[in-house]
């Protein structure tokens, strides 16, 4: 069997993660490394005509969690300072999840 978490989650956010500042809504604030990405989004219009837009998001490693993430939870991309908010999380079944977020106003 796989140890996805130690072969592939983990070594993939070493090289391409980044400070994070996690803001649960229940317990006190935590540092993680995710891979924050403005990953872009076709949205489709009604003329017909396709329009991208930045859907930003952060891969997260869940065993850096002591209790999994959840929408409504907070963090700050430490390099660029923008606070957002869990608006979904998508877990999979090798130990990562991506956080879809939302700008923190």
């Amino acid at each position: 069997m796989i140890d996805w978490d130690k072969v592939v989650v983990g070594p993939s956010v070493k090289v391409f993660g980044e400070p994070v500042q996690y803001m649960p809504a229940t317990t006190a604030p935590f540092p993680i490394v995710g891979i924050y990405d403005e990953a872009y989004v076709e949205v489709d219009t009604t003329s017909g005509m396709g329009v991208t837009s930045a859907k930003p998001v952060l891969g997260v490693q869940l065993s850096q969690f002591l209790m999994p993430p959840e929408q409504g939870d907070r963090l700050v991309i430490i390099r660029t300072g923008e606070p957002f908010y869990v608006k979904e999380v998508r877990p999979d079944s090798h130990g990562a999840a991506k956080l879809m977020l939302n700008l923190d106003t």
